[in-house]
């Protein structure tokens, strides 16, 4: 498994624990890379992930609820959502990473963490948001909204 994939994983179980926490963001990811170091790669770019969201909650959420047609993003399973959250942030935000390597990566882990429905589910909403996006690369659609978490 390549670092991307394993910053993707991470991030997801950030975003999960952060959510179902009740305790401060910073105390949740603190404790755990605290538990779960991972490569360095792996790491910061976990983190750039996470940060973005974090950060861009708000649109990000207005994207996959346009993109999922009858349903509402505080409805769907913990899993579902932040998967969503991560490959709606990286076609938005991410320059580097090619549309369907976005949306490949998002389904592979929906098969291993979510429902027997999720991989389907979060291929389809992916997919009207990267189309929503204008089907292309973000550096080809528009400059790069997030360039404050350069540098993690």
């Amino acid at each position: 498994m390549g670092a991307r994939t394993t910053a993707r994983e991470a991030a997801l179980q950030l975003l999960y624990a952060v959510e179902a926490a009740n305790e401060p963001q910073q105390t949740v990811i603190r404790e755990f890379w605290r538990e779960t170091p991972g490569d360095a790669e792996g790491r910061k770019y976990a983190d750039r992930l996470l940060l973005g969201i974090l950060q861009h909650r708000d649109a990000v959420d207005e994207r996959i609820a346009e993109a999922s047609e009858n349903w509402r993003v505080e409805r769907m399973t913990p899993v579902d959502r932040n998967l969503l959250r991560i490959g709606a942030y990286e076609l938005e935000f991410v320059d580097e990473v090619p549309r369907a390597v976005v949306i490949d990566e998002a389904v592979e882990i929906a098969k291993r963490f979510g429902t027997k429905e999720s991989s389907k589910f979060v291929n389809g909403v992916l997919e009207r948001i990267a189309n929503d996006l204008g089907g292309i690369t973000p550096s080809e659609a528009k400059p790069r909204r997030d360039s404050s978490s350069e540098g993690l």
